[in-house]
């Protein structure tokens, strides 16, 4: 028998909830059942550009909504945290747009409801769906290229200053780190796992949010991870992964890959390529609903635990440069 389709909803109407929705439309056996927003105005024009049924005119009724088994929450970054516990606590699963929360400490109290509930929750770090991205790391737990001992890689955007942007504004968690580094850092993470050093540099914008951010992690193993985001050019958006015996170089950009070359030591370069479907977003669709199906309130390919993880290091380099990811009192 058919599996009844996994009903989302939408919270937010910005940019990414567009681009998402697209991407949900394409999949069998989803549907997109209800939207929500704090205007039932911008809501109501969401829902008739993508024929979704029924637009509430704020987040609490989106939660409320038992049509609606899991909510992608698409708020600005300082926003995650109260509509996705608002959905957590109505016994909603919900997938949250990275990051997860602004700081570690939200991202623990976010956790530990969930799973007060035993509801699904995962980061919407949908880098790691990729299906590129996913052959890179079981190449290099088969020991394709030996073990690791760098892993290099960039994201950074030639972004016009506008204080009241969301990516220049303090308020609305703006930085290259929050909004872009965390990239290169989730990329990192199943490679090497948590660093044992964390050292960083940054220059900061007008407004002070960090806007050329330089990260170097060290690990027990002697191994390095040296990445970079920023707000003041574009870089090749590259990632490299090199090995004791060879590398893996991800085409650009890397958080999206299409194509990658593995260089084994004294061999030919093979390029592996995958077709990439939509904007990318499918596959973290995919995964939730795969989780959701196997009554999994988490994905072991996203845990919550490292996304904690994650949070704190991003924590730590913040406070390097004396900068606060945390937009809470």
């Amino acid at each position: 028998m058919t599996e009844p389709s996994l009903r989302w909803g939408i919270l937010g109407t910005g940019g990414i909830a567009s681009v998402f929705a697209e991407d949900v439309l394409r999949l069998p056996g989803h549907e997109i059942a209800a939207v929500g927003s704090r205007s039932h105005g911008t809501a109501a024009a969401f829902a008739e550009r993508y024929g979704v049924p029924r637009a509430h005119g704020s987040y609490a009724e989106l939660a409320a909504d038992d049509g609606v088994d899991v909510v992608y929450v698409a708020t600005p970054h300082p926003m995650h945290f109260e509509p996705a516990r608002l959905c957590v606590e109505a016994g909603r699963a919900v997938l949250v747009e990275k990051p997860f929360t602004t700081g570690a400490a939200e991202a623990e109290k976010l956790a530990a409801l969930s799973r007060e509930h035993g509801v699904f929750a995962m980061e919407a770090m949908w880098t790691r769906f990729n299906p590129l991205v996913r052959r890179l790391r079981d190449l290099v737990a088969d020991g394709a290229i030996g073990d690791v001992t760098a892993v290099y890689a960039d994201f950074s955007i030639a972004a016009e200053f506008d204080a009241g942007h969301r990516l220049w504004s303090p308020e609305l968690g703006g930085g290259a780190l929050l909004d872009l580094g965390c990239y290169p850092l989730s990329f990192t993470w199943p490679l090497l796992g948590p660093p044992a050093s964390v050292q960083a540099t940054a220059s900061p914008a007008p407004t002070g949010v960090d806007a050329n951010t330089g990260i170097l992690l060290g690990y027990e193993s002697g191994a390095i991870a040296l990445l970079h985001c920023g707000l003041h050019g574009d870089s090749p958006h590259s990632a490299t992964v090199v090995g004791t015996r060879g590398r893996i170089d991800v085409a650009s950009p890397f958080y999206r890959p299409a194509s990658m070359t593995v260089v084994r030591t004294g061999g030919d370069p093979e390029v592996l390529t995958a077709d990439i479907d939509g904007h990318g977003y499918t596959y973290q669709a995919e995964e939730v609903a795969r989780c959701l199906r196997a009554g999994l309130t988490e994905s072991p390919l996203m845990p919550l635990d490292e996304t904690i993880a994650i949070l704190r290091t991003i924590d730590e380099i913040s406070a390097q440069f004396g900068q606060s990811t945390s937009t809470q009192p």
